[in-house]
């Protein structure tokens, strides 16, 4: 089913528009209770980085994330949990790929449909990530020309 691991599935999910995402976690939690664990949250997330020279960290910029944290309960009273966190300033988002998250853990029904939102996506990830590859790969330049031992100034 799933070649992937967890950890990625969020990724390969919002290949997808974030209306279809919505959409279907709301159709396949409607018979479910959805308790949040942790509220979903819209914010900015700090990137630091260690400079070369000093080692001593610096905050790069800011970026949005969002993250919620749930857990789903069935009429049948079998529980699954479920969280995300993605680069994107939509709380709502994120509560809608938790809800997808605990119901592909956990095998929910409608799993499958899931389960298919995450192979296609991360088949569209896959794409993009070796045309962009392939674009990198083209603009390398080689600078080992510029490293001759040999001195021009010479004569």
């Amino acid at each position: 089913m799933i070649n992937l691991e967890r950890k990625d599935w969020i990724r390969a999910l919002t290949a997808h528009p974030v209306d279809l995402l919505n959409t279907l976690a709301e159709q396949l939690a409607t018979d479910c209770e959805v308790k949040l664990t942790s509220l979903p949250q819209a914010g900015l997330g700090l990137l630091q980085l260690a400079d070369g020279a000093f080692h001593e960290p610096y905050y790069l910029g800011e970026f949005p994330l969002s993250a919620c944290r749930l857990e789903l309960v069935l009429p049948d009273g079998r529980r699954a949990e479920g969280g995300a966190q993605v680069v994107a300033d939509d709380a709502d988002l994120a509560r809608s790929l938790a809800i997808l998250d605990a119901i592909v853990e956990a095998r929910l029904p409608g799993w499958e449909m899931v389960a298919e939102q995450v192979t296609s996506g991360a088949r569209k990830r896959s794409e993009s990530d070796q045309r962009r590859n392939a674009i990198l790969a083209a603009t390398r330049v080689d600078f080992s020309m510029l490293n001759n031992t040999g001195d021009d100034d010479e004569n």
